[in-house]
């Protein structure tokens, strides 16, 4: 189970995404070699051996990067599993990185610093899911 937040590109005075049109179209990210240095550069520790799903560990948390294998790459998936608040800086230097925004799959809608609730909704769900589990 894992909180799932797409990396997109979106205009800049966009601050959610019930201020897009219906038919709204992202732009690409970039070439694939632009975006996989730019993820590189912004996570330095990832690892990209396989160019399309890249892996991401933090001391209580793990980050899987599927990137696209279209050239150009319209988007990156992040599929974050832990737990703690750190997760949440690499998310948000990749997005920098990219000039993109992240969009919260599960609350749909975008994530900022310090607008971090469905992390946080993510894991009392995945507690108590794990919880009732047992």
């Amino acid at each position: 189970m894992s909180w799932d937040v797409l990396l997109l590109r979106l205009p800049d005075e966009v601050t959610s995404m019930h201020e897009l049109p219906d038919d709204y179209s992202p732009e690409p990210l970039g070439r694939q070699c632009e975006v996989l240095a730019a993820v590189t550069q912004a996570v330095p520790e990832v690892d990209l051996s396989d160019p399309t799903w890249g892996d991401l560990s933090g001391p209580t948390w793990s980050i899987e990067l599927s990137i696209d294998s279209e050239d150009p790459v319209d988007s990156i998936m992040l599929h974050i599993r832990g737990s703690g608040e750190d997760v949440l800086a690499p998310v948000f230097r990749l997005a920098e990185a990219l000039g993109c925004k992240g969009l919260d799959l599960a609350e749909g809608d975008l994530i900022n610093p310090g607008q971090t609730s469905g992390w946080h909704t993510f894991q009392q769900f995945r507690d108590g899911v794990i919880g009732s589990a047992q």
